[in-house]
């Protein structure tokens, strides 16, 4: 695969250096780990989920973490004390895995379940009121004259004006 040089971005760019790094760590070839399966999936304009097939783990095999817009998904297979049956063939993987997803800023796990061999990570993006775009309304004063506003005025105030 070929190798992508960022060098020139850094020069007009602040605050990309993790974008730069995670796209150029997703061409590297050890990242080709298939197992276990997934699905990533957008279910709202906001929420998102990952559907991993755990086939054979539990919920106590299985631990979730999100450090530093990392999503870090773990299993380990504990160990069967007294096999009572022989295996002629084994089929089911019983292999230990951890995958890793990039989060973008400000989404967040909003919940875990296990069902039917199947792992659901549901995620939420929720962008802070001070990043959301907002409308600047325009106010056109300078093109409108000022109304002069008309007051009732009786004769003896004017008249005591004149004076």
């Amino acid at each position: 695969m070929r190798h992508v040089d960022f060098s020139p971005l850094y020069r007009s760019t602040v605050g990309f250096d993790r974008l730069f790094t995670m796209l150029d760590s997703l061409g590297q070839p050890d990242q080709s780990q298939t197992y276990p399966p997934y699905n990533i999936e957008r279910t709202g304009e906001n929420t998102y989920r990952i559907t991993m097939a755990v086939a054979g783990f539990d919920e106590t095999e299985l631990s979730i973490e999100a450090r530093e817009h990392t999503l870090t998904v773990k299993g380990e297979k504990s160990e069967e004390k007294t096999p009572e049956n022989q295996f002629l063939y084994r089929g089911i993987a019983k292999r230990a895995f951890e995958r890793r997803f990039q989060l973008a800023d400000h989404v967040e796990i909003q919940s875990a379940s296990l069902k039917h061999g199947l792992l659901h990570i549901d995620l939420l993006r929720e962008i802070p009121e001070a990043a959301k775009p907002r409308r600047i309304e325009i106010s056109a004063a300078a093109s409108q004259p000022k109304q002069i506003e008309a007051t009732q005025v009786d004769s003896a105030q004017i008249e005591a004006a004149a004076k």
